[in-house]
């Protein structure tokens, strides 16, 4: 299966060249399944009607594009009845003319117009996502690249081809109503015609990676029907499409349990988690823990051998009352906030701006938990991102239970501070006045010039060293509610998901759009997030705690002021997560940076999912390349799912969902014993540890000492090179899934006792 969740849309694209039967097989297949039906080659016909009818010459590129770019084209997707409506005329018959199939190659080859149109068909696919005709069932699409160019993430990807014979006679009933040799003869030029001018913009004779190849030739329209729904079922497991244990035509077994298996070859039980063993295995895990009795083992080992462990769920945390700190740049707001929470996670530099998104911290004071909002600078006027940092406050106060504002004794209330004040007094919120920067008692007459604002005592303080710093959180607590009307849970249920990648490859773009909400700044500066930004999100139903983390710009050692903080708190982000989505730019090459940052991922446990953001704008020519990219730059990861993605506009953000759920999955699997032993035991029997100095090391005993990540352990009798391991590893996940997650492996050389 390939990780589709239950109630999901159902996307199926299938290509082919002219007289594959494509058409009718889909409509088929389409109705069988409940689907709505796409016949972009439909489109291609109609906008040539539209041409025609208006006298457009047809070699004339640009005219046409224009023509096409204004076709008031609407197109029925019901696979009963398919329609085509163009300025509200049904033209579903016209379009098949004979005049209109010679001429349809001028139009499908213009690559301006095929550039519009897929627009066009990707609005449809979306529609049906989110309703349509299908209710939300889903779509089946078939034409030219729909499986590579328009819907290149469809569930199923189908090409259908046949041989050339077989076509022409196809073709030549559709078009003639009999398949006899004259009518062959008189469809063979304008079917190999339309091959090669499509093969000039398409590729549909070689089948792309993942798209799964299905030969007609042989075939009947129903065997055909029935090959296709059986590619459906065990690539999607979408239940009624196929009858369990029936051979099909194209001499395939439908698997009669329910034990199927994704595209990795692992089970969908081993994804979840649910590994059974049988009693043989049992046998063979007691016959090999007692022939351990005879070989050396310290208390560690015995530790190991007899850890019988569990993951256990954290109980849901309290819903805290919010303290926001907000005032104007560089008066201290976040050297404060570290001085109360005790610790330096706030990024702090000696200049403005460093702060830019609101950042929440768990707080304590005299034994009242409470939760801290650090923010940016407040300014007003401003453009850019310093008035996305603004509004990023003023969210905050909104949100905020009482607010703690922050000055600069040093420099007194300036015209800034009285616009915050103006904007305090309107939220209504209970206000603390904390006057910063007093480092000793000459300081404390400054402050005192602060009642002027309205709002009360100013308390003198000192965030760098933490002077006067109890009273104000005295003062803080009696304005601050006991009972939160702003505050959020964090339940144990979701996930954490850290998002990393370069600096300005779209990772707070793309938190915006999942959570629905500004929540985040962003901007075309590279690296405007520096502190990790906290979001509970819900995607497809499914809630998961997902951290924006500052941009990766070089090495740690190389990285000065805020960057290396931000660095640190980046790294922090990905330890305390379950599941890292690290983002690429499918627009660039893959470079020695995002090397970097996938290996620190790797290297620090976590899950891992790959995002490719701005797939939707690449064309076709980056397409196979950046194929050839991955293959080449990433086989370190090969073994992470992928999800293409625009962090602009949503697209396809939803297919995060399974991507993250096989990864997590992966990353809390553990194998019984008895069943890993057994494993590796068929393993060494075909493919011994090659002989070193003439003495093979043989392996003795086998457990998985954790999950999250998996690491499993081996007792030998000598030392497993490093090649034999990795050769485990890879036959662990062909075998048991583990699609998402780094496998560790760690050898343990024991002697036999001396007698």
């Amino acid at each position: 299966m390939n990780g589709r969740t239950t109630g999901e849309p159902l996307v199926i694209a299938i290509d082919g060249p002219s007289g594959s039967g494509k058409s009718s097989v889909s409509r088929a297949v389409a109705a069988r399944l409940g689907l709505a039906y796409l016949d972009t080659g439909a489109m291609y016909r109609a906008a040539t009607v539209w041409c025609t009818r208006r006298g457009t010459d047809l070699s004339d590129a640009d005219v046409v594009t224009a023509d096409v770019a204004a076709m008031p084209l609407e197109m029925g997707v019901d696979p009963a009845a398919p329609s085509v409506t163009l300025d509200g005329e049904d033209v579903s018959a016209e379009i098949r003319a004979t005049e209109v199939s010679a001429a349809v190659s001028r139009v499908a080859t213009n690559l301006e117009v095929r550039a519009e149109l897929k627009l066009r068909q990707r609005a449809a696919i979306d529609a049906e996502r989110d309703g349509g005709f299908s209710g939300g069932r889903g779509i089946l699409a078939e034409g030219r690249d729909i499986t590579t160019v328009v819907a290149p993430d469809a569930d199923v990807r189908i090409l259908l081809t046949a041989s050339e014979d077989a076509r022409l006679r196809r073709r030549s009933l559709d078009v003639h109503g009999v398949a006899d040799d004259a009518a062959v003869a008189a469809t063979r030029d304008q079917v190999i015609r339309r091959d090669r001018d499509d093969s000039t913009v398409s590729q549909f004779v070689e089948a792309a990676d993942g798209v799964i190849t299905l030969d007609s030739s042989e075939l009947s329209f129903e065997e055909t029907v029935e090959a296709v729904l059986l590619i459906v079922s065990e690539t999607t497991g979408v239940p009624g499409t196929t009858t369990p244990g029936a051979v099909t035509p194209a001499g395939v077994v439908v698997p009669e349990t329910a034990d199927e298996t994704d595209a990795t070859g692992a089970s969908t039980a081993a994804v979840a988690g649910e590994i059974e063993q049988t009693e043989d295995d049992l046998a063979r895990e007691r016959a090999l823990r007692a022939g351990l009795a005879e070989f050396e083992l310290d208390e560690e080992d015995e530790a190991l051998l007899g850890d019988e462990w569990e993951v256990t769920e954290a109980e849901p945390e309290e819903i805290l009352p919010v303290l926001a700190v907000v005032g104007r740049p560089n008066v201290g707001k976040s050297t404060l906030v570290n001085r109360i929470i005790q610790r330096r996670e706030a990024v702090v530099e000696d200049k403005p701006g460093v702060t830019r998104d609101r950042v929440s911290y768990p707080a304590e004071w005299t034994g009242r938990r409470f939760m801290l909002v650090d923010t940016g600078g407040w300014e007003v006027d401003v453009a850019g991102i310093e008035s996305k940092v603004a509004t990023q406050a003023e969210v905050a106060v909104s949100l905020a239970d009482a607010v703690m504002f922050v000055l600069d004794a040093q420099v007194g209330a300036t015209s800034t501070d009285e616009r915050v004040v103006e904007m305090l007094r309107k939220s209504g919120k209970p206000v603390v006045l904390a006057a910063n920067k007093v480092d000793g008692a000459a300081g404390e007459a400054d402050a005192a010039y602060l009642w002027s604002l309205g709002l009360g005592e100013p308390f003198p303080v000192s965030g760098l060293h933490g002077r006067g710093t109890g009273d104000l959180l005295d003062a803080a607590m009696k304005v601050l509610p006991t009972k939160s009307e702003h505050g959020a849970a964090r339940p144990s249920g979701p996930r954490r998901v850290a998002l990393v990648g370069r600096p300005n490859v779209g990772k707070s773009s793309l938190l915006n759009k999942i959570a629905r909400a500004e929540r985040v700044v962003v901007d075309e500066i590279a690296g405007t997030t520096r502190d990790p930004v906290d979001e509970l999100v819900e995607i497809k139903g499914i809630p998961y705690w997902f951290v924006d983390t500052a941009g990766i710009r070089r090495r740690q050692h190389f990285a000065k002021g805020a960057e290396f903080y931000a660095s640190l708190r980046t790294q922090a982000a990905v330890e305390k997560a379950e599941v890292a989505v690290v983002l690429l730019d499918a627009s660039q090459p893959i470079s020695e940076q995002d090397q970097r940052i996938l290996s620190q991922v790797v290297d620090s446990g976590r899950a891992l999912v790959l995002a490719f953001n701005k797939w939707d704008l690449m064309d076709e020519d980056r397409r196979p390349y950046l194929e050839r990219e991955i293959e080449k730059d990433l086989g370190q990861v090969a073994w992470a799912p992928r999800v293409n993605v625009s962090a602009a506009t949503g697209w396809h953000t939803e297919k995060l969902v399974p991507a993250l759920e096989k990864s997590l999955g992966s990353w809390d699997m553990r194998i019984p014993t008895g069943r890993l032993n057994a494993f590796l035991g068929e393993l060494v029997a075909a493919h011994p540890h090659p002989l070193r100095g003439g003495k093979q090391p043989r392996i003795l005993f086998a457990t998985q000492a954790t999950a999250r990540p998996p690491r499993f352990v081996i007792f030998a009798t000598g030392f497993i090179e490093a090649q034999y391991r990795r050769f485990i590893e890879r036959r662990l996940r062909e075998t048991f899934g583990f699609e998402g997650t780094p496998i560790e492996i760690s050898v343990r050389v024991r002697e036999k006792r001396r007698r």
